[in-house]
């Protein structure tokens, strides 16, 4: 950046330069023209003061460009530009008004007005081109011999060829300049970009997209009723104790660059990484609604559930004897959604209760399963098929917790399914064929169809 400042300095320096160079051909052009056209005649005094003082405004105005600090350089240029025209108006009078010269140096103040100033400075330089004309009355007046004098004409000539000669050198260096500033530009950009790319993996999408787009105003803190997902692989520390590191980190690389693939095609937002757990927000930044934000979070789930039996097969053939299997949590409440840290650092998460129940579900889970707590099972139970496991005591919470273990979508059992449940006023009901014992079957299928003949008879 610092290299950058410095070209983009020196390039500026030069293009002031470039400048100073160019207004100063057009005043020495002035005073050459006025010598020029008095060495064939008698100099008088005037005369001669007046070539003396045009060389001396020459020398002295260009040096106080050159030297002049750059932030006041094109300021310094449009007031000097206008005293050039003042004094270009009074140096033709000395020749007469001959036609070629002051043709040349009016096209001259013509194109330097309308090159550093517009049409703006145009008006302001031509009034004051004629204001030295005007000023020229106070010495003299000229005889407006509008004639063409060879000496005073090939003078003006030379010096006009020489300005539009310096003049395009100038234009020519500050186009290759452009080239070479566009050039970096783009080399920088492409770079930025490079970094920017980098800089987005390590990064939640949420916290990439608004920053990304200047909403950093959107990651505030706020309470909201999100779904919050943990999961981590049982068993995994053990086995990274068995096998190379470089084999851990690509079987660890795999299976989350998978996981997340899962995410992303669920609209999840990827909280944070840890080691070979997951935890997952619903329903923070891209809220579909409460429901709809819990259905796609148990959705989710499911399919890593299944995505996690490809794995173990894939694994299996690379050498990993024991199938890897994941534990997941799943919890919905009121959580506190924002950024937190410092001026220096700061991380996009969700605090609460709520989150803290989400992790002791995923550590209470076993291997495989997906446990979830009352308040999500509320939610998703007319999509997703789930066993009522009862209550369990967790960490850090006083009273006992209701759960239930996902089984699966109801649209996805057809004949396979196992568990059936239906819950409304006044009866409830809960049916586990895997885990009935065969002799209680005939006394199940007897109870349930004397509780089917006495309904059919209230209802009769």
């Amino acid at each position: 950046m610092k290299q950058t400042q410095t070209l983009e300095a020196i390039s500026s320096s030069k293009a002031s330069l470039h400048k100073a160079e160019s207004r100063a051909i057009i005043c020495f052009a002035a005073a050459a023209t006025v010598s020029a056209g008095s060495l064939l005649s008698n100099i008088s005094q005037l005369e001669s003061i007046v070539i003396a003082i045009a060389f001396a405004y020459t020398l002295v105005s260009y040096a106080v460009l050159k030297w002049i600090s750059p932030h006041r350089f094109e300021t310094a240029l449009g007031q000097l530009s206008t005293a050039d025209a003042v004094f270009i108006g009074f140096i033709l009078s000395f020749v007469e008004f001959s036609t070629l010269p002051t043709v040349l140096f009016i096209l001259m103040i013509q194109f330097n007005s309308l090159i550093i100033g517009g049409v703006k400075k145009w008006l302001v330089n031509n009034v004051a081109f004629i204001s030295g004309i005007a000023l020229t009355f106070l010495f003299w007046v000229p005889q407006w011999q509008f004639t063409i004098d060879l000496s005073s004409g090939i003078a003006a000539i030379i010096s006009s060829i020489a300005y539009f000669c310096v003049y395009g050198l100038n234009i020519h260096s500050q186009i290759h300049r452009l080239e070479v500033g566009t050039k970096k530009l783009q080399d920088e950009k492409a770079l930025q970009k490079m970094r920017t790319y980098k800089l987005s993996r390590y990064l939640t999408p949420t916290v990439w997209k608004a920053v990304n787009e200047g909403r950093e105003d959107s990651l505030k803190t706020e309470r909201k009723r999100i779904s919050v997902f943990f999961s981590d692989i049982e068993g995994f520390s053990s086995l990274s104790e068995e096998l190379e590191s470089e084999t851990i980190a690509g079987l660890l690389n795999h299976y989350l660059s998978e996981m997340s693939k899962i995410v992303a095609d669920f609209d999840g937002n990827i909280d944070k990484f840890m080691g070979d757990g997951l935890m997952i927000i619903f329903g923070d930044a891209q809220t579909k609604g409460l429901k709809a934000d819990c259905v796609r979070c148990v959705s989710m789930a499911i399919e890593m559930r299944k995505k996690m039996k490809e794995l173990q097969n894939t694994w299996f053939h690379q050498g990993i004897k024991k199938p890897l299997r994941i534990r997941m949590g799943i919890n919905t409440g009121y959580c506190t959604v924002g950024t937190f840290g410092t001026n220096h650092y700061m991380d996009y998460t969700a605090l609460g209760t709520h989150v803290n129940l989400a992790s002791r579900l995923e550590s209470a889970a076993d291997p495989g399963e997906i446990l979830m707590s009352h308040e999500t099972w509320s939610l998703i139970k007319d999509v997703v098929m789930c066993r009522d496991k009862g209550e369990i005591t967790v960490k850090g919470f006083s009273h006992p917790i209701k759960v239930y273990q996902v089984v699966n979508f109801r649209k996805d059992l057809g004949r396979n399914q196992s568990y059936f449940e239906e819950n409304s006023e006044g009866f409830s009901m809960h049916l586990d064929l895997d885990k009935i014992r065969n002799y209680d079957k005939e006394r199940i299928v007897s109870s349930l169809k004397l509780i089917a003949d006495r309904l059919k008879n209230r209802l009769g």
